[in-house]
């Protein structure tokens, strides 16, 4: 039985993700509700994960004397920023359909139960439901460094009065060269336990190496520059309803990811093409089969090609069953009230779909 929806459509948009770890709970049969249990199937929605790589390339400010000086013309040259996507992860999850709420009606002394999410979505019957699997928070961001960051002329921290006074960039280099030889060679004196001064213990050690490997990066960025890069995860919600393409979002070389609105950065589209539309079953002479009175609903999913693209590259693409593409068929309540040999029924959280049904006496 279908009951009316309280729900207002912007519970599509705020309600996407719980606030905590999703519950599950057993529902029965009570006086208190009149031997009426209430439950929801899903629509289907996507959590997709995208990794970037954010890449800041720094010049240094002595790169045409790095062949002279540290023997490598790798370098810098100018300051730039870019960045890339990594990869692309697409879960499907079930978020509550607001249009999809039915009752299961019972009588009193019935055993039969249900098991629910905590947003009142079937997961089970006579069976006690697995905790579904959890989307990521909207929007969430991790990251990752790679690479030594350091202060802008960060190498002016280890130069002396001489080096200031210089007006020549040729003498300036130099000078930077001959540090970075007297960093090297005490590098060289600690390791071999030469030094005139030396540590008291293998920590003390560390902390003098960590300190003189320091300097000597911002010293060689002088000349080759720096690159760092940062790895970006960040988490978005997707809900199909057609089929077409829509901006997921956009990455902009100055600012990364921002909004699908803001074209400061180019496009990442997500397209959907549905493959196949769910269809009510038929009998052996191909009439529609009739719903089972006061049936159990569930969903027959259709299905859709889920493709994430950027830059007219394809970086995902993956067929999915999606309940809002199907139909709602229904079980006959029978199957699951019978008192001599009940059965029990799981069904898929992001689809409502029948996964496994079975004798309750088997389990």
């Amino acid at each position: 039985m279908k009951l009316k929806s309280f729900f207002i459509v912007g519970l599509l948009l705020t309600a996407i993700f719980p606030a905590g770890a999703q519950q599950t709970k057993i529902l029965t049969a009570e006086k208190h509700n009149e031997y009426g249990l209430i439950y929801t199937l899903p629509l289907t929605a996507f959590d997709i994960e995208v990794t970037a790589v954010r890449e800041v390339r720094k010049a240094g400010p002595y790169f045409q004397y790095a062949k002279k000086y540290v023997g490598t013309d790798k370098v810098v040259k100018e300051d730039a920023e870019f960045w890339t996507i990594k990869s692309v992860k697409v879960r499907p999850y079930g978020m509550p359909d607001p249009d999809a709420r039915y009752l299961m009606q019972l009588k009193p002394g019935s055993t039969t139960f249900i098991g629910v999410d905590s947003d009142g979505m079937l997961l089970s019957i006579n069976k006690a439901p697995q905790t579904p699997p959890e989307a990521e928070p909207v929007m969430t961001q991790k990251q990752e460094m790679e690479g030594e960051p350091l202060a802008d002329r960060e190498y002016l921290q280890y130069v002396d009065e001489d080096f200031i006074a210089s007006q020549s960039a040729v003498k300036q280099a130099q000078m930077l060269a001959e540090n970075l030889m007297e960093i090297r060679e005490s590098k060289i004196a600690l390791t071999r336990g030469t030094a005139d001064v030396m540590p008291t213990d293998g920590k003390q050690l560390e902390l003098m190496l960590n300190s003189l490997r320091h300097q000597e990066t911002a010293l060689m960025a002088a000349f080759i520059g720096n690159v760092t890069k940062e790895t970006v995860v960040r988490n978005f919600t997707f809900v199909p309803s057609d089929n077409g393409r829509t901006t997921l979002f956009r990455l902009s070389d100055f600012d990364g990811f921002v909004g699908a609105d803001d074209y400061s950065g180019e496009p990442v589209y997500v397209t959907v093409e549905i493959t196949n539309e769910g269809e009510l079953p038929v009998d052996a002479k191909g009439v529609e089969k009739k719903l089972p009175k006061d049936a159990v609903a569930y969903c027959l999913p259709g299905t859709a090609e889920i493709t994430l693209s950027y830059l007219g590259k394809t970086l995902y693409s993956k067929e999915f069953e999606i309940s809002q593409f199907g139909v709602v068929f229904g079980l006959d309540p029978q199957l699951f009230t019978d008192k001599k040999e009940p059965s029990y029924a799981v069904f898929d959280p992001a689809t409502g779909a029948v996964k496994e049904i079975g004798a309750v006496k088997n389990e």
